[in-house]
């Protein structure tokens, strides 16, 4: 037992979501880039953020990583790789046509709503996205068709507003890393409007997510502050923050590093859970770790609610053959 009396320190109980941080996809994503620097040399273009996480982006940058929104900022004579979000199809297409080296580093989960859409339009289905207007993966997935084949929603009132070509030939798909919750809410707007409505075999929001999501749902009756390491531009570091509130923490901040910790807001607090978005190092947890260990006799609580085991193969242009 801690005593605070003996430090001169407040108790606090720190509770530790499991699992948390990097997903499979984003080590895949980092790997290529790193795979692609050691294999070609500097630089290495990256169209758009590799993953969103700016201490991951500057860690790639200082190796040589020059990261730009669109493909006419690379040179033709130089590698490039796509973001593990994915990118609409005409980015590989131009990037053939100019004889560019090119490695996508789409998370194969993304690939895998991609080939989804790609299957639903050639059966003649008109597809719906639940996913967020302007977001990468978003962007990506709606790219693989034509325009006009793919009706983007982003709420459950959104879903009354849909004129669909035909009522009886649509189906779904959602962006990866959205809320489990929100998510199917919208689903169940949409199947009591279009009770014909196809969704994918197996759900698309991705495993991690789901995983992440659940975590903070365990943790959430036990604490009175919860804190999410993660990017303000990453989505699902977004929605571990908004699960939190939705499951009764009434403080629920986002936080990029221990730096931006507002210690008044958590004053006389003696429960703070802790997690990280699916893009988010655990060296930033640990500097978190660390900051409230200056402040507070600590206390490490686990909540462990699955166990992660999943790995993918970078693409064969980047492996070493035996």
């Amino acid at each position: 037992m801690n005593d605070p009396s003996q430090t001169g320190k407040p108790a606090l109980t720190l509770y530790l979501a499991d699992p948390r941080g990097f997903c499979a996809g984003v080590v895949r994503a980092i790997e290529i880039v790193e795979m692609a620097l050691e294999k070609w040399g500097a630089p290495v273009y990256v169209r758009h953020e590799i993953v969103h996480n700016r201490h991951v982006v500057d860690g790639l940058r200082a190796k040589g990583a020059v990261f730009v929104e669109e493909l006419d900022e690379c040179p033709d004579d130089r590698p490039v790789v796509f973001s593990a979000h994915g990118v609409p199809k005409a980015v590989p297409a131009e990037a053939k046509r100019r004889k560019m080296i090119y490695v996508d580093a789409t998370c194969p989960l993304v690939s895998k709503v991609h080939v989804e859409a790609e299957r639903h339009f050639q059966n003649t289905r008109q597809i719906v996205m639940i996913g967020h207007s302007g977001h990468p993966e978003t962007v990506g997935t709606m790219g693989q068709l034509p325009a006009g084949a793919v009706i983007l929603v982003e709420t459950v009132d959104d879903v009354a507003r849909i004129v669909p070509r035909d009522p009886e030939r649509l189906a779904y798909i959602t962006q990866t890393t959205l809320s489990v919750d929100d998510t199917a809410e919208i689903v169940a707007a949409l199947i009591a409007r279009f009770a014909g409505i196809i969704g994918p075999h197996r759900k698309d929001i991705c495993y991690a997510t789901t995983n992440r999501q659940a975590a903070v749902k365990a943790m959430a009756p036990l604490i009175e502050a919860l804190l999410v390491v993660g990017a303000p531009n990453s989505s699902n570091s977004r929605r571990l923050v908004e699960v939190g509130r939705a499951a009764g923490c009434s403080y629920a901040m986002l936080v990029q590093s221990a730096a931006e910790i507002d210690w008044r807001a958590i004053e006389g607090v003696a429960a703070v859970g802790l997690t990280a978005g699916a893009s988010a190092p655990e060296v930033l947890v640990d500097e978190v770790i660390d900051a409230f260990r200056e402040r507070y006799q600590v206390t490490i609580e686990p909540i462990v609610t699955a166990e992660e085991h999943v790995s993918f193969k970078v693409p064969r242009v980047l492996r070493v053959e035996a």
